[in-house]
């Protein structure tokens, strides 16, 4: 039996599979990711995107903070790959208790899985600085320069930024699922990045997969590795 079969397996004799996944996942709906040789930390820009996605550059440059955003960071005509789709349908089928993931595009909620952990936040949440008002994606897409709410204040992504602290709320239920589940599919993700990559630890089930093109950090944890396409892995469970 190959890992691709073992996993299938395991996923459909479990009712307590936890997903956790990065911007590989999204890749193949054609979202750049970040440290991939084509991805957004290899392009020439007038500073690292690190930078320009950080809360002081927002804070200090918040015009061209977002001219990089809403060029490179949000995508609007994508859709769900065979990933986001089969986790949906795992779900549905009682296998499935969570999906946890790094990305910001709200694709896994658009192939309709409903218990999903946006570590980062969502492009699709904007809200007022000021008096908090509650802004969708096409307000910030179609506003010029800084999107403004109507009560003057400047409306931000609902995004974690560099230097800003993820929501206590989504980690603790995030642990909480790890921690609980049986089977653990890391998927899509180079584990570069902490806290969210420290997760990983509270994971004290029976099957922990790894499925990355690319090697990252917990292979030798792995009870089934499996480098290859993220779509093409979840096309054949």
């Amino acid at each position: 039996m190959n890992e691709m079969e073992k996993l299938k397996r395991i996923v459909n004799e479990s009712n307590n599979v936890v997903f956790f996944g990065g911007a590989g996942v999204s890749t193949e709906s054609g979202i750049p990711d970040f440290r991939s040789v084509d991805g957004l930390y290899n392009q020439k820009y007038r500073y690292p995107p690190e930078q320009i996605v950080s809360h002081s550059y927002y804070c200090q440059h918040t015009e061209e903070f977002y001219e990089f955003y809403k060029d490179k960071m949000i995508v609007t005509d994508a859709e769900p790959n065979a990933a986001h789709l089969r986790l949906a349908q795992l779900e549905r089928e009682g296998h499935v208790k969570a999906v946890i993931t790094q990305n910001i595009d709200g694709l896994h909620q658009k192939a309709g899985s409903k218990e999903v952990l946006e570590l980062h936040g969502s492009i699709h949440r904007n809200y007022c600085e000021r008096c908090h008002a509650f802004y969708d994606l096409d307000y910030i897409v179609n506003a010029e320069g800084v999107p403004k709410c109507k009560c003057g204040g400047n409306v931000k992504p609902d995004v974690v930024l560099y230097e800003e602290g993820l929501d206590t709320e989504t980690i603790q239920k995030a642990i909480y699922y790890i921690s609980h589940a049986e089977v653990l599919i890391i998927g899509g993700t180079s584990l570069m990045v902490y806290p969210a990559a420290g997760m990983i630890d509270y994971f004290h089930g029976t099957c922990l997969a790894v499925i990355n093109k690319s090697p990252t950090p917990r292979d030798h944890q792995a009870d089934i590795l499996i480098q290859d396409s993220i779509g093409k892995v979840f096309s054949s469970i």
